[in-house]
């Protein structure tokens, strides 16, 4: 079957071996796989995204050599063709699910789209453990079931928040993480919620996401409106508001750019108290002054993944509408322009997401 390989830090379309369903595994065919922006990091820096996280205790092991043949892809929807011997048969072929992107077997699991041995979404056919498959509901299209994986970030990202029932979320940067955060925050009926971002491309998605406070970081200071929603940045003018029968709601900022600095510049501009969930993932060494962040009582927050619950009620939550991702989808690829689509990803302008069809 044809699959798009990471090799020699290139993707290449190509021929890979067919797949065989184990006992508890089913086969399916991928009928749409978003592109995320860790496929675009790792096309050149799996190396390193594989040595820090061994140092981080290993989440992405397994054995696996970032050296070798790698086929991408983690957020997908696919449609069951076979199951392995001995399974429950609980959803007949032809259902159309999506699932956590792991894969179960007798050695271990495998992290589809960081593996060796398995397939991620950029193939035509995969293997997936069937106790984790979900069955896509109410007839949501293929596009939007194929969300799931990465608004499901969001959810985690928001469940990490000590959000209150009056606080003010700051969401930096519009990108898919930042707006998976903002319509996982809206969803479960936080707000106000601002969002920042230089892209008008992003910027109109989180307006259609349901983000009250948009801002061009270009023309306005998104701090600046922290006082205009009740949120006083100094210690002090908050103890005052204290004894005046009016304390202020934890602020909370979603660090969702995940670059160099951003951190630091977020540090120094919350207001004190403010608890700062780092979302976006800086693949750099980065600087920050810890004295500041004690002085204002920062709190840091660092999030990654999700849980098989928030997955599980994103799926529901896109399928009731609760999150409607409708013109999300700003492209569309077969295997062969893959390579191309993760080069038109560096235009924020360009697009926001694009899937990739393996059989369409």
């Amino acid at each position: 079957m044809r699959a798009v390989i990471r090799r020699n830090k290139k993707l290449v379309c190509d021929e890979i071996g067919e797949l065989e369903p184990a006992e508890g595994q089913v086969l399916v065919k991928t009928l749409a796989c978003g592109i995320c922006g860790s496929d675009l990091h790792a096309l050149h820096y799996m190396e390193h995204m594989i040595e820090l996280s061994r140092r981080a205790g290993g989440a992405m092991d397994g054995g696996f050599d970032p050296t070798q043949d790698t086929v991408f892809g983690h957020e997908f929807c696919a449609e069951i063709l076979d199951h392995g011997p001995g399974s429950a048969k609980t959803l007949k072929a032809g259902t159309r699910v999506v699932s956590m992107p792991l894969t179960m077997h007798g050695g271990g699991m495998e992290a589809l789209g960081f593996s060796n041995r398995l397939p991620g979404g950029f193939s035509e056919r995969m293997l997936l453990t069937e106790a984790m498959v979900l069955e896509v509901p109410n007839g949501l299209p293929t596009e939007k079931a194929a969300l799931t994986e990465p608004f499901a970030v969001g959810a985690h990202a928001v469940a990490k928040a000590r959000l209150e029932p009056r606080s003010v979320a700051l969401v930096v940067g519009c990108g898919p993480v930042g707006l998976a955060v903002i319509a996982a925050l809206k969803a479960n009926g936080h707000g106000p919620v601002i969002a920042a971002d230089f892209s008008p491309r992003r910027r109109k998605a989180a307006e259609a996401l349901g983000a009250d406070i948009v801002i061009d970081p270009a023309v306005e200071n998104p701090h600046d409106r922290w006082e205009a929603l009740g949120v006083p940045r100094a210690r002090a003018a908050q103890s005052m508001m204290a004894m005046m029968g009016n304390p202020v709601a934890r602020p909370v900022v979603f660090e969702c750019v995940g670059s160099p600095g951003v951190l630091q510049s977020l540090i120094e501009a919350a207001p004190a108290g403010a608890q700062i969930v780092v979302a976006g993932v800086c693949m750099e060494t980065d600087r920050i002054e810890p004295s500041i962040a004690i002085t204002k009582e920062i709190e840091l927050t660092f999030v990654l993944g999700y849980t098989p619950e928030e997955f599980a009620g994103t799926l529901r939550q896109l399928a009731e509408g609760v999150i409607d991702v409708s013109g999300l989808v700003t492209g569309r690829v077969g295997l062969d322009g893959v390579a191309q689509a993760f080069t038109d990803l560096g235009d924020p302008e360009a697009h926001v997401k694009i899937l990739v069809l393996p059989n369409g």
